[in-house]
């Protein structure tokens, strides 16, 4: 068991969050306080806001909040250029000033309580990663409930290493961020990725609240698209199942091709465009599918290879 008081950052990024950030960052700051309090973290911890290129005033109340309150600092990018890239400039911009990081969303719906069972495990456990894991999807709709659970599956079936129904919630150590700071990935699907790391991880279950103002920055087409980042970032088995697809397809062509031939021989075709015309059109299917999958690494592989910076930070309130 550790005896020393570790050095927190609260890890937060923000994007057109204007409505919640009054709302959320003296929550923050409370809970930070509390900590301190109750002897888990020291002092000199901070709460780093990292401003995804905002439109409205999320970073000129980011601002306003560092001059007021020496516990909150504030990072902004050059332009917008996604959550998981402005969580990662985040976390690269924490390590080695700190000795643990917590990462959340602005929006209010992570349950801050559960921070104190999360630095627990890191001092009395030993955890250098504790994800903060929602208890259940009571609170979502139907349709949510049902899409999330199935691509957290999905991942598993694909041979993926992810923790079921976790998202950004969790406390990392400095060890785990140093070791991390080697994942050169552009294309981030950071849940996915931090499994990968290793160490002794942990878990903390937590309910999940509503958003306290504002809307969602994820709709149904930014969570498909973090899905198919996830997919193809972390397993390479759609390709294997276009191999055998194709295989399978293949040997099932040679069979009609053999049948051919014998009704030919024995003089018994019959001209027919319905049978020839629904075969052309299930082959083409299933090459167009199979070439968007390949698409899609092909268009990863070709990110990758450019080796463009992930983040650029503009501006400092420090």
């Amino acid at each position: 068991m550790s005896t020393a008081l570790p050095q927190l950052w609260i890890v937060v990024p923000c994007y057109n969050e204007e409505k919640v950030l009054p709302l959320t960052a003296p929550r923050f700051l409370e809970k930070l306080r509390q900590l301190v309090s109750d002897g888990l973290i020291s002092d000199s911890s901070r709460i780093l806001f990292v401003n995804d290129g905002s439109r409205d005033s999320t970073w000129d109340i980011i601002r306003g909040l560092a001059r007021q309150d020496g516990h909150f600092i504030g990072i902004s990018q050059s332009r917008n250029r996604g959550h998981q890239s402005s969580l990662l400039s985040g976390l690269m911009e924490a390590r080695g000033k700190c000795d643990i990081t917590i990462s959340i969303d602005c929006d209010g719906q992570d349950d801050i309580n559960a921070m104190d069972e999360m630095v627990r495990k890191y001092r009395d456990e030993g955890c250098r990663i504790v994800y903060g894991v929602r208890s259940s999807r009571k609170k979502d709709s139907f349709f949510k409930r049902c899409t999330a659970e199935g691509f957290y599956r999905l991942l598993g079936s694909m041979g993926a290493e992810v923790v079921f129904n976790h998202a950004d919630y969790r406390l990392v150590s400095s060890e785990v961020l140093e070791a991390f700071s080697g994942f050169e990935e552009v294309n981030l699907f950071l849940r996915g990725l931090f499994p990968l790391v290793g160490f002794k991880s942990g878990t903390v279950l937590y309910e999940r609240n509503e958003r306290l103002a504002g809307e969602s920055h994820y709709p149904l087409t930014k969570m498909i698209s973090l899905a198919l980042d996830g997919i193809t970032s972390l397993s390479v088995k759609p390709l294997h199942f276009i191999s055998l697809f194709g295989l399978f397809i293949a040997f099932v062509s040679f069979i009609g091709v053999v049948w051919s031939v014998i009704q030919v021989i024995r003089g018994k075709t019959v001209a027919g465009w319905a049978s020839t015309t629904c075969i052309i059109c299930f082959v083409s299917g299933v090459q167009l599918i199979s070439l968007g999958i390949i698409g899609e690494y092909i268009g990863k592989i070709y990110m990758e290879t450019k080796k463009r910076p992930r983040y650029i930070i503009s501006e400092r309130t420090y």
